[in-house]
């Protein structure tokens, strides 16, 4: 069974930084497209950053110029560089990939979710 867990989030000042990690396991074949999300509370769940498997990527507005996503296939492992932070950067954020994995008649594709990591920034 193929899962994601993430890390890095906490507690961070405005202007501050963080780096969260989302690694993959299980009987994966291929990452394609891996990505970050974000929900605060009373609002829907919005893309921050995604990267296909080639280095395509893509960016909210709200965080251009102070996200950074990275990929590390040959790990299964996505990251987000968040750079001088703000308050309203303050969310659960979710890491996302499709990934072709071994299953029972051979193998498939499918979208999977991490369990989310808390970022607060806050004085």
């Amino acid at each position: 069974q193929v899962q994601l867990v993430e890390s890095g989030g906490g507690l961070v000042q405005p202007g501050g930084s963080l780096r969260l990690s989302c690694v993959a396991s299980g009987p994966i074949v291929s990452n394609n497209a891996m990505g970050w999300y974000r929900q605060a509370p009373g609002k829907q769940r919005e893309s921050v950053a995604t990267m296909s498997r080639v280095g395509i990527t893509t960016y909210a507005d709200s965080v251009k110029g102070r996200f950074t996503i990275s990929r590390d296939n040959a790990k299964n492992t996505v990251y987000l560089q968040m750079n001088n932070l703000k308050p309203e950067d303050t969310a659960v954020y979710y890491c996302n990939a499709d990934i072709y994995s071994r299953g029972t008649t051979g193998i498939v594709l499918n979208n999977h979710w991490g369990q989310g990591t808390q970022v607060t920034v806050s004085t």
